[in-house]
């Protein structure tokens, strides 16, 4: 599918790049800042509802660090 491009399977939603880490916006490695720009939402929301998450039981860290080895980062 080309980017922006409409995916009913999204539930219209339409996209414009690729999940890739940011080099402007990071903080540590970029992860939550290319996931709020692949998503469209704001880097400082993700950050928090990351932030609210580790609060929680969970693997949390492991699939930032995940992310953060497997995801590319922006040209």
């Amino acid at each position: 599918m080309r980017a922006g491009a409409h995916d009913p399977t999204l539930g219209g939603m339409t996209t414009t790049t690729g999940l890739t880490r940011s080099r402007d916006n990071r903080v540590i490695a970029g992860v939550c800042a290319g996931l709020a720009r692949r998503f469209g939402w704001s880097p400082r929301t993700v950050r928090v509802v990351f932030v609210l998450s580790c609060l929680l039981p969970g693997p949390q860290f492991v699939l930032y660090l995940a992310l953060w080895i497997l995801l590319p980062e922006e040209r």
